[in-house]
């Protein structure tokens, strides 16, 4: 599995705030308790955007909210957490969407220069070597996926 929001860690987070999910709903925004109910299921992910919002509300960190593959958090990761889609991350950064998308699917041969990481770093709130981390576990995480698909 990829890093993306963990329901079971939404769920136990309002209950643990004392919330429905009706009111978490209208703290964050949402069209109703419904829509909160199919993230705790899975069966729906909040948007970025939302992800920031519910984790403000919970009063929490936002990667409470998102399951990590390993210990470190992919550049997926640090994009949720950031609250940020694909393409405002490369509004931002200046960077092309094709290449932000190899890189956080582990693509990449090269890390990118300093300037780069310095860059996405500051969209993406964290220190560079974060980010360089970020890179190397999104790369580890493609090559354990590739592991698994691979016929014996």
């Amino acid at each position: 599995m990829v890093s993306g929001v963990d329901p079971s860690a939404l769920r136990a987070s309002r209950e643990k705030a004392g919330l429905t999910q009706h009111e978490l709903a209208r703290l964050v925004g949402a069209a109703g308790g419904e829509r909160v109910s199919r993230w705790e299921l899975g069966t729906s992910v909040p948007r970025p955007d939302f992800l920031v919002k519910l984790a403000r509300a919970l009063d929490i960190p936002a990667l409470r909210l998102i399951h990590l593959d390993g210990e470190v958090p992919d550049l997926r990761a640090l994009r949720l957490q950031a609250g940020l889609t694909v393409p405002e991350l490369v509004a931002r950064s200046n960077l092309s969407a094709p290449t932000y998308y190899s890189w956080e699917q582990g693509r990449w041969t090269r890390l990118p220069g300093p300037s780069t990481l310095e860059a996405l770093g500051r969209v993406l709130h964290e220190p560079a070597d974060v980010v360089a981390m970020a890179f190397n576990e999104a790369q580890r995480l493609r090559r354990q996926r590739q592991g698994r698909t691979k016929p014996r």
